[in-house]
């Protein structure tokens, strides 16, 4: 039932203008900043080749491109999953979907994996645009491999918190922006945790602390497993959430 749900998860968002309106959206400015990017690579190239150890493709066009990629998606994912739950409840079709004979964690796995597989679509894509990059030179592919898998990994996160948020409301605006406001401020913790004012805990919950070293190429497990707890914790409360549901029905 896991992959039924989300096949129809999946379908709904390809029937809708939206999607492809952000599908459009999200590769026109990916790939314009991609090409500044590259731009301003081809007028730093004369003077890196005089430096001994000077920063190369991948780090001045591949890391700033995911980088780039996050913050645009941080603003765009809230609006892909603002309806997943919050429109069945406005539309008094939850009722309907909590008593069929399907589990809770069927419902929100199913969900998760559906709108998580429009998302993927969307990163595999800016992927390709560095891979273009290995017809005229060299690319880090460690690098390359290492910051898309960050990249997918955060945006697993923003998914499910999504997801959670959209189990709390019956208003699919009110789920965006609650969604947003959230990811904005595990985003910006980090910020509290290097300035001085915040603790290491600020520094350590902050989803943009995580995903810069794996933009650099450094692989760490505790980054993984720090992207997998939130994912997890969110999708086990959307899980309760749809139980609380079904039990007051």
């Amino acid at each position: 039932m896991i992959w039924t749900i989300a096949g129809r998860e999946l379908r709904s968002l390809f029937l809708s203008p939206l999607a492809w309106v952000i599908l459009a959206v999200v590769q026109g400015l990916c790939a314009y900043f991609f090409l500044l990017y590259v731009d301003l690579f081809m007028q730093l190239q004369p003077r890196i080749a005089a430096l001994p150890n000077g920063p190369g493709i991948t780090d001045i066009i591949v890391a700033p491109l995911y980088s780039t990629a996050a913050t645009i998606l941080l603003l765009i994912v809230p609006l892909i999953t603002m309806r997943l739950v919050s429109e069945e409840r406005r539309g008094q079709t939850l009722s309907l979907l909590i008593s069929a004979p399907v589990s809770m964690t069927e419902i929100i796995l199913g969900k998760f994996v559906g709108v998580f597989s429009f998302v993927l679509i969307m990163v595999l894509l800016i992927a390709l645009m560095p891979l273009s990059l290995l017809t005229g030179g060299a690319l880090d592919i460690g690098v390359w491999f290492s910051g898309l898998l960050g990249l997918i990994l955060l945006l697993a996160t923003f998914c499910s918190v999504g997801l959670f948020i959209s189990t709390l409301t019956s208003q699919p605006t009110v789920a965006a922006i609650g969604s947003f406001g959230i990811l904005l401020l595990l985003w910006i913790l980090n910020l509290a945790g290097t300035t001085g004012g915040g603790s290491e805990l600020f520094a350590y919950l902050s989803l943009l602390g995580h995903y810069q070293p794996l933009l650099q190429g450094n692989f760490s497990s505790a980054d993984i497993i720090y992207y997998l707890l939130i994912t997890g914790l969110c999708l086990i409360l959307s899980v309760h959430r749809l139980d609380a549901d079904r039990l007051q029905h």
